[in-house]
């Protein structure tokens, strides 16, 4: 059924955990991690990146420090919480970030492609006509990486061979680490993604996803994909001060969504390490040049107040 509020939709799919997702929150196992592989016999420590990961901005692309950067958000909004989620502080600068609910697309972003930019600035004049633009959460499609990235919680599963992650929305990836891509691969609605660690870093790289389908897009605007697309994913932990430093840049971009509207949440009291996700997205049918984003999440906790993990999918 369609939805003619996206932002409503995004919201309440970070706690939508029936089926699958429920089970997956719904059990206190902490999954087994082996050693690190890439094709290689490899006795170095594998990092942990197993648990339950909030990113509570949305939209939740962020900025990288340099270099070709994502379609952007051309509508505007104040910032009135912090990254807790709590109220800013009275006397604190006003901060205009990207809207939650009103997705206007900046088409003249130079990585765009001419048939590209005016397909963004289509769905942007949809937007600001009031009748709101599709995507694949509105209209109840599957989400291809890197839209999927949007989800404000995933938990990661960590195995030897095979890497799952869970995403808000109900959606499930599989991530094999004891192969390549297959010399035939059959396109498919997240298509194939392989991975293998790179000392600290968890390395994933995706191809043949499905492009011959309604709301094929890599992102909240309507940014288009064709069957070129590639996306290479790299994942990092990062200390506290670090994930402080990244989360107070996405603070002046990104809106901060308010706890009560989603089911899971960063964890305020907890001071461990966060995670990052680096990508760079590559789609010679869209865009002129590579481009790369990032997210950054801090420890999930639901509305239990406990982790949940799970023990198998």
């Amino acid at each position: 059924m369609k939805n003619p509020v996206p932002f409503s939709i995004a919201a309440i799919a970070a706690v939508m955990l029936d089926g699958v997702g429920a089970a997956a929150f719904g059990q206190d196992v902490v999954p087994a991690v082996g050693s690190a592989s890439s094709g290689m016999a490899s006795s170095a420590p594998v990092p942990d990146f197993s648990g339950l990961w909030a990113h509570p901005f949305y939209p939740g692309f962020e900025l990288p420090l340099s270099g070709p950067g994502p379609v952007t958000n051309r509508s505007r909004i104040r910032q009135f919480l912090d990254n807790d989620g709590r109220p800013r502080a009275r006397g604190t600068k006003p901060l205009l970030v990207d809207h939650p609910s009103q997705q206007v697309g900046d088409y003249t972003n130079p990585i765009l492609k001419s048939d590209a930019a005016e397909i963004v600035k289509k769905h942007g004049e949809l937007e600001l006509s009031g009748k709101g633009h599709p995507t694949p959460w509105t209209e109840c499609w599957p989400s291809a990486v890197p839209f999927i990235f949007e989800n404000v919680a995933m938990q990661v599963l960590q195995r030897p061979d095979k890497i799952t992650i869970l995403y808000g929305s109900n959606e499930v990836r599989h991530v094999h680490m004891d192969r390549p891509h297959p010399a035939q691969l059959t396109p498919s609605w997240y298509g194939d993604s392989v991975g293998h660690y790179e000392g600290d870093a968890l390395v994933i790289d995706t191809v043949g996803i499905k492009s011959d389908r309604p709301v094929a897009m890599v992102d909240l605007y309507g940014t288009p994909y064709t069957k070129a697309l590639h996306v290479v994913e790299r994942y990092r932990l990062l200390d506290y001060d670090a994930t402080n430093e990244a989360l107070e840049r996405v603070a002046t971009k990104n809106f901060r969504l308010p706890p009560v509207t989603i089911g899971v949440d960063v964890d305020p009291n907890y001071k461990g390490k966060g995670l990052q996700l680096q990508f760079t997205v590559e789609d010679e049918g869209v865009f002129t040049t590579p481009w790369s984003a990032t997210i950054t999440y801090r420890r999930g906790i639901n509305s239990q107040g406990t982790y949940k993990l799970l023990e198998s999918v």
